[in-house]
């Protein structure tokens, strides 16, 4: 006897990593410079080279035990210390090291959150579009999973809904700014309109409705500000990892931020702590806290994705897609021609171009490429969208 749940998910991949390993197929057939893959969020753009220094130095300088040894299960402190001074010196806020917890990236920390605030009865709000892996995360951490609809065209918050949606059993509100899939910041106007909704929202239920923010993409942005969540709203808990920031996917380091001034957050800090503990969470990599400690105040070099948002952004619709603008993240989410993304992706698929029906991200409508890629691939597949969008046409004349 096994556990239904944990075979359906192992027996059923994302959609997203599906459309990967076939690109990774049709290039063995013919040639990786034919198939036009679009399908997976891996930093494109190098570490800076400071990180990379860092390891040679830590490597070379300290003593293997202490490099390689475990740390407090909350994290390194020095490490804890370092990134407690680089969010305020950015955005003039007073964290301290005590309230920050060292994960292995930002997906087992937002497990852990939810398996925190999962009591019974209780459920959690997503904003659509949202990444497909919140809602396995949720449910099986207990949570109810509801999903806010989107507010289309521009994808911002609708703010109605939410407040629609809103129960005595909502423990929090997950947001993830710039956002995966849609490449949208969400404004300040907006967060703040939403921190006042929960505030009342909380007063009336008797319980604070926590926002969970997930900030994998928060140094992404291209000349628009991305506000720092816990300073408008202090019922905050911000999950953050440096997958995207340092090009460190592979890594998988992060933290967990819990505002002094969210209520309950001693209990709330130590209740996360707990469910990673439950999850078999003992420390962060030892090497990779150190590395943190050193580069925490470091920002990416985004002139790349710059570059190939503007070009398919431009380009794209210049032929007549439609999509909310993209000014964070590494993501452009199109409006599916003829409204079937699923039908859409297919049609893509004949022809090597690889991008993901937006089903899984709470929009059956749209479909999400992903633009960290060669520059070269993007003039290449160009064409690629134009013949596709003019099939369309064709055959609704």
């Amino acid at each position: 006897m096994i556990n239904q749940n944990a075979y359906a998910l192992g027996a059923n991949r994302s959609c997203i990593r599906d459309l990967f390993e076939y690109g990774c197929q049709q290039a063995a057939i013919v040639g990786r410079e034919n198939v036009y893959d679009y399908s997976l969020g891996n930093p494109s753009i190098p570490s800076p080279r400071e990180v990379d220094e860092a390891i040679v130095q830590i490597l070379r300088d300290t003593d293997s035990l202490a490099v390689h040894g475990y740390t407090s299960a909350v994290g390194d402190y020095d490490t804890r210390k370092a990134i407690s001074q680089d969010l305020n010196a950015r955005y003039g806020v007073q964290t301290r090291p005590e309230q920050f917890f060292i994960g292995c990236g930002a997906a087992p920390e937002l497990v852990a959150v939810f398996r925190a605030l999962a009591v019974p009865e209780g459920e959690i709000l997503a904003i659509a579009p949202y990444f497909p892996e919140y809602k396995p995360f949720a449910q099986e951490a207990g949570l109810t999973f509801r999903v806010v609809p989107p507010d289309v065209p521009d994808f911002q918050i609708d703010l109605a809904q939410v407040e629609a949606m809103v129960t005595p059993h909502t423990q929090a509100i997950l947001l993830n700014s710039p956002n995966n899939p849609s490449g949208v910041v969400y404004t300040r106007k907006t967060l703040q309109a939403l921190a006042a909704l929960l505030t009342e929202k909380g007063r009336e239920y008797g319980h604070p409705i926590y926002l969970v923010s997930d900030e994998p993409y928060r140094e992404l942005a291209y000349g628009v500000e991305v506000p720092f969540v816990p300073a408008i709203y202090p019922n905050t808990i911000v999950c953050y990892s440096y997958s995207k920031s340092l090009s460190l996917p592979g890594e998988r380091i992060g933290y967990v931020y819990v505002p002094e001034a969210a209520e309950d957050s001693a209990v709330l800090y130590a209740a996360i702590a707990g469910a990673a503990r439950a999850a078999g969470h003992v420390c962060a990599p030892s090497l990779w806290q150190k590395v943190i400690a050193r580069c925490a105040h470091l920002r990416p070099d985004l002139e790349a994705y710059d570059r190939n948002r503007q070009a398919l952004y431009q380009g794209l619709t210049a032929m007549g897609y439609e999509m909310a603008r993209p000014d964070g993240a590494f993501y452009l989410f199109i409006k599916a021609p003829g409204g079937d993304a699923e039908a859409f992706s297919e049609k893509a698929k004949e022809k090597n171009l690889l991008v993901v029906p937006g089903t899984g991200f709470g929009c059956p409508g749209y479909f999400r490429i992903c633009y960290c890629v060669s520059r070269d691939q993007i003039q290449r597949s160009l064409p690629v969208f134009a013949e596709l969008i003019r099939e369309y046409r064709k055959e609704n004349d």
